[in-house]
Order: C-alpha cells, then structure tokens, then sequence
C-alpha cells in the first residue's frame, strides 16, 4: 500500500483523514493472487490457465505426476487443476449469503447445481448467481478440444448481499456474448478503448439485468463491472460515478502500464482505489493495457465469513453450517460431484424453473 496518501481503509471503505487529495489515485496495491476489495465486493480471482489438448474424458492430455490432486493450486506448466481430479476445476461444493459473478474471457465452465439447473457457458458469457440461503454447485472447466490446446480465462467476483437479502431463494441468470453490450471510443489519434459492460451503464448502454435480488438490482447501490482495454498509448476519459457514496477500485491484470489522471502510473500487475467524483484520463502504455474495474456504494453492514458462507454475525455462520449439514441446501441431483457436459454440446443454460436457454 502507498503511504504518501493521506486515506485509509477501515471495513472496505476508504476515509480521507487529513490533508485534501487533489489525485485521483487514492491507494496502490500489488495485486498478488487475491486482490483487494471494497464493500459491497469480498473478492477477486483472475483464472489464466493454459490448458493443453483434451483427452476422451475431457481431461488434460498430459501427465498429473506431481499435483497435489484434489488441492491442486500449483501452476505447473501454466494451469491448475483446482479441486478436480479428472476435468479440472470446482466440484459440488456449498454457498450461502451472497452472489458470484463469473465472467469468462477464453474457454468453457459447465455449471450444475443443487436445484437442477446446469448450464454450459464462456467465450464471453457472464454467469450471475445469487446463492442467497444456499445452494451446492459445481463449476467444472471441461478440455473439449482434443487437438489443440484450452486455454481458459475468466473472473469470478464475489459481490455481498445484505442481512435483508441474505435468505433469499437461489437465482442465476446468464448475460450470454452476444447480448452484452460493448463501449468503443477513439481518441484524437484513432486508437481505440474498449469497454465490456457487464453491470452498470456507460454512454447509454445497459446490460442484461442481474438477478432480482442482487445489490446490482438496486439503482442506488451505483454496481458496475467494467473490463477495459486500451490500445498501446491511447487514451479513455473515465467518467465520474453517479452517486457520491460510490466507491471503485481499478486493477491493471495485463499489458505494460496506465496512468491514472496527471500524476500517477500502474505497471501491469497493480491496482489502485480510485476517486469516482471526477473524470479521470486513463492512458495506456506502450503496449496496451487491460483493467478491470469495480465500483459500488457500500452495504455497510458487519460481514462475517467462513469459507464458503458470508453472514453479518458468528452465530448466523454456525446456522449456515448447520443447515448445510442437515439439508445439503436441497441435496445433489447428479450422478457424479463433477458432472460435464460432453464433449459436442454447446453453450446453454438450463434453469431451476425448466426454462432452457440455447446459444450453440
């Protein structure tokens, strides 16, 4: 963290507490293997893992000598195999108290669930999932081409509900590619910004809505989800938030660098909190740059995390626990705690209610 800022963080909230800061960088920050967030999100991880050719059981094609299988975390070659032993990725395992937003850049997640939904998604889908009073799911990242390499890419963002909101009825909803809407401006010199909006809006396009009950459903809760990329040396103005409680945090995943406002440069592989009361000129380096950015009002409200489950107190964490042993939230309707979809179906989305999506 930078120590010449006169700002501080206390419970995801950045608080000036002296002097007035004129830049519109208010901390930086490595990014590391967790990055930092603010209220309402609890957490970020960027999945980039160069998968090899597939095998018949849609498994890596190639030797798992010296993984630690089942816990497999180790980036080995450029890719993991996570909690699978076979296909990697995340099987059956339990959620309850708030949302998952799982953004996939390159790449395929087969998604199966405790309520009978399951779905096949990426390529730049976005799968929104409001666990609300608990649901199991897997998310499985199946290697279906059996003569070329999978990589895969994708984002998963853990965005908080509130204790009003805490027990509400599992949701997901799928914002497919080809409905998500995508901002492209050119500065002087022709070089481009490219701005995927996965939640909120900007310069008038708004994407699909999240599920009902999210934060994001709230128009004061001012959430976007924004990936920009920038062009080497091109330039973006960053319009300001539209509410004054709203906070953002800008992460710098890939490229050489970005300046932010006069003053202040990320290198690739840093972040920073960031003003939302200005415009603020965005210029890339010479190489580009790809950001994430986040942005929000706080929830502010106490969080109470263990694992898998986000509650406000202790004893609402002992509940979830319980009621996941008792209840299995609804128990597993498939046969297998990795399930995949094969290695020919396309991208779908079948939901709890019956209603089934097809994309191709």
């Amino acid at each position: 963290m930078r120590p010449d800022r006169d700002w501080a963080q206390d419970r995801g909230r950045w608080h000036r507490y002296s002097a007035i800061v004129t830049s519109p960088v208010l901390q930086t920050f490595p990014l590391g293997t967790q990055w930092p967030t603010i209220d309402p999100f609890l957490f970020v991880a960027h999945h980039l893992d160069a998968y090899p050719r597939g095998d018949e059981q849609l498994g890596p094609k190639a030797s798992l000598g010296g993984r630690a299988i089942g816990q497999d975390f180790s980036g080995r070659d450029g890719w993991n195999m996570y909690h699978g032993s076979v296909v990697p990725g995340f099987p059956q395992h339990p959620h309850r108290g708030f949302e998952t937003v799982t953004h996939v850049r390159t790449g395929i997640i087969d998604h199966s669930d405790s309520l009978g939904a399951t779905a096949r998604f990426g390529h730049g889908d976005t799968q929104w999932l409001t666990t609300g009073a608990g649901v199991q799911h897997a998310e499985m990242f199946p290697l279906v081409d059996p003569d070329h390499e999978n990589p895969l890419e994708l984002f998963q963002i853990w965005l908080n509900l509130p204790a009003a909101d805490k027990m509400v009825d599992p949701y997901f909803t799928m914002l497919w590619n080809h409905r998500t809407p995508r901002h492209r401006a050119a500065d002087d010199a022709g070089r481009t910004t490219e701005i995927t909006v996965i939640a909120g809006t900007l310069a008038g396009l708004e994407p699909a809505a999240p599920p009902p009950d999210s934060w994001a459903a709230k128009a004061e809760s001012d959430v976007a989800i924004w990936h920009i990329h920038i062009q080497a040396d091109g330039e973006w103005a960053l319009p300001r938030a539209r509410g004054s409680e709203t906070q953002r945090m800008l992460y710098a995943f890939d490229g050489s660098s970005i300046r932010v406002g006069d003053d202040d440069t990320l290198q690739a592989g840093n972040g920073a909190a960031i003003r939302t009361d200005v415009d603020i000129d965005l210029v890339a380096g010479p190489e580009g740059v790809q950001c994430m950015l986040l942005q929000g009002r706080p929830i502010d409200e106490s969080v109470a995390q263990y694992g898998p489950f986000v509650m406000n107190t202790n004893d609402e964490l002992r509940q979830a626990m319980a009621d996941y042993q008792s209840t299995r939230f609804g128990g597993w309707p498939w046969p297998d705690p990795a399930p995949d979809h094969g290695p020919t179906q396309g991208r779908f989305a079948l939901h709890a209610d019956g209603r089934r999506e097809e994309i191709g």
